[in-house]
């Protein structure tokens, strides 16, 4: 996956939008965001994909007992391990 800060990321979003990389968005240095790009699919697809994340999401929580902020933390590709 390629990083980028969000500098580069606005100034080159055309090409970036236009590509099928997945991209690290990062901000003084720490992972900020991600742009995932889509196929163009099937609006229906992308919202039962969107959907089975947010509930595999909510089962993890549920059976770890972590809350999101925690989740988040573990999930920080910026921290070290």
């Amino acid at each position: 996956m390629k990083s980028v800060g969000i500098r580069e990321f606005r100034d080159k979003a055309s090409q970036y939008l236009a590509s099928k990389e997945a991209i690290a968005i990062k901000r003084h240095g720490k992972i900020t965001g991600f742009y995932i790009p889509v196929s163009e699919s099937d609006e229906k697809e992308i919202q039962a994909a969107l959907m089975r994340l947010s509930q595999t999401i909510e089962t993890a929580l549920a059976q770890s007992g972590w809350d999101e902020e925690k989740l988040s933390q573990a999930l920080d590709l910026s921290q070290p391990e």
